[in-house]
């Protein structure tokens, strides 16, 4: 079987490669109730200046219904690292020796159910990869673990492959081209899109040294 063909049968969903494009960086909808993309964020007051440029943000904490399960996805699946646990109930995993980039728990959760359609909440994790290589690999791994992908999109700015983990939770898996690659617009303003990525493509980087 060939590569697209099978990529074709793992990663659609819902039985079309056109489902695995991720929404729209931002939708409004207009009287006929269609959604329809827009750069033009909420508007919001202004603020006497902008935040520190070197603030970012240090880790996500996410509550699961069972600790074992959640860490055979990010630790086996994905390879992060478990830097310590608590018994049954928290662990703190992370990627190159930090502390944690992600924290699971089940104090308020064990057992529980993901949240419902309709409710606000966690849209989705983005995992940040250091090389479209590494990407590839992560797919890869994917695979093997047969995970089905939700969406896989090319925003211009990144390529991005998305899915669920096993408590319901949104996983964006990504890599950031080079700011000088990123699409403007007559003005110079960022200009993301949402196309179809190629898994065949992304695929036929080189596989890590063993």
């Amino acid at each position: 079987m060939g590569r697209r063909v099978l990529a074709a049968l793992f990663f659609a969903p819902k039985g079309c490669l056109a489902s695995l494009s991720a929404p729209p960086i931002f939708s409004a909808k207009d009287n006929s109730g269609v959604s329809s993309v827009t750069n033009e964020p909420h508007s919001v007051a202004a603020q006497p200046s902008p935040i520190d440029g070197g603030v970012r943000i240090g880790h996500v904490h996410l509550k699961v219904a069972d600790l074992q399960r959640a860490l055979d996805f990010y630790t086996g699946v994905l390879g992060f690292q478990l830097m310590q646990r608590y018994g049954s109930q928290a662990a703190f995993i992370s990627a190159g020796g930090y502390h944690h980039h992600i924290g699971l728990n089940t104090w308020e959760s064990k057992g529980g159910s993901p949240p419902p359609p309709g409710t606000t909440g966690l849209y989705h994790v983005a995992i940040l990869y250091p090389t479209r290589a590494a990407l590839a690999d992560a797919l890869r791994r994917l695979i093997a673990a047969g995970v089905r992908l939700t969406g896989a999109s090319d925003h211009g700015v990144s390529q991005a492959l998305y899915l669920d983990d096993p408590d319901g939770n949104g996983v964006e898996l990504y890599w950031d081209r080079p700011g000088a690659e990123w699409p403007r617009d007559a003005t110079g303003n960022i200009a993301m899109f949402t196309r179809a990525l190629d898994l065949d493509d992304l695929l036929r980087e080189p596989a890590p040294a063993a």
